[in-house]
């Protein structure tokens, strides 16, 4: 039995459409993976349809709901999974799914997911995620990923990962969706390990760009982009108020010019206690402005 619930009386009727997945937790540094999605759905318009009973699938002692109050009344708040859809205008729909991570039963909440794939039509599944690098804000925003179809790979440059090692959802998901004959294709973003506490809009902004390319279709991203570029120089003014982490800013430029991939985690270094320093302050600072 799915845990699919449907929100609306009827599936819609999409054109070739695309769904992309990010979920919060473990795959989300910066938020970015997650933001990416909030601000597509924002940019297309998209409608909620369908979503995942949370109950099969989260330890409540460990992810608990939330007590809000809204409209004078208090509201109770579950781990939730939400698919979303949108006419593009373009070749591909999108189906849009934003979560959270959850605790049990992924192989049934991939399938889950990939069953309703099927129904929609979906062929090409894309997960997006985002991890800590040793890369300074002052850098473009390091973006790889790979495909399991040899020339989407190639026309949207994507590479095979030599990543061994623990995985979270997305890496589940993604793994499924391939064995399952879906076209899979992986997105990842690298945030800098001292902003990975923040939900840093650049790292959305250079997922989201890439979704675009992978929707054949041009996205209003200017607002998103207005956020990135105000973040960035609320660091920046950061960075200039305090020598020790301008001097720690350009260390990390240093190392982000030399030739290494930051993306390849065979050779991220640990982060030095100075980043957790700069972490520290840089929250501490937009707290002070009230953000």
């Amino acid at each position: 039995m799915t845990a699919i619930r449907r929100l609306t009386d009827h599936l819609p009727t999409l054109t070739r459409p695309t769904l992309f997945a990010a979920f919060e937790g473990w795959n989300d540094a910066g938020e970015a993976a997650t933001g990416a999605v909030d601000a597509l759905c924002e940019v297309l318009d998209a409608e909620d349809f369908a979503d995942i009973d949370p109950e099969d699938f989260f330890d409540f002692q460990v992810t608990r709901p939330v007590v809000r109050w809204q409209d004078d009344r208090r509201v109770l708040e579950w781990p939730s999974n939400t698919f979303s859809h949108a006419r593009t205008g373009g070749a591909r729909d999108a189906v849009l799914l934003r979560g959270r991570e959850p605790n049990t039963r992924w192989r049934t909440f991939t399938d889950d997911i990939l069953d309703l794939a099927r129904q929609l039509g979906v062929t090409r599944v894309v997960t997006l995620g985002a991890l800590q690098v040793d890369v300074p804000h002052t850098r473009p925003v390091p973006v790889t990923g790979t495909s399991s179809d040899t020339e989407v790979a190639a026309a949207h440059g994507l590479r095979r990962s030599s990543y061994e090692g623990p995985t979270g959802i997305v890496g589940v998901l993604h793994q499924a969706a391939e064995e399952a004959g879906f076209e899979a294709v992986s997105l990842w973003v690298g945030v800098p390990h001292y902003l990975a506490g923040t939900a840093y809009q650049s790292a959305s902004l250079a997922i989201a760009r890439r979704v675009a390319g992978l929707l054949d279709t041009d996205l209003d991203l200017d607002e998103l982009a207005d956020e990135a570029d105000a973040q960035l120089s609320d660091i920046a003014e950061l960075v200039a108020e305090d020598d020790e982490l301008a001097e720690y800013v350009t260390e990390l430029e240093s190392r982000a010019d030399a030739d290494h991939d930051p993306l390849d985690t065979d050779q991220l270094p640990s982060p030095p206690v100075t980043g957790e320093q700069l972490a520290a302050e840089f929250e501490r600072y937009l707290r002070d402005r009230g953000e």
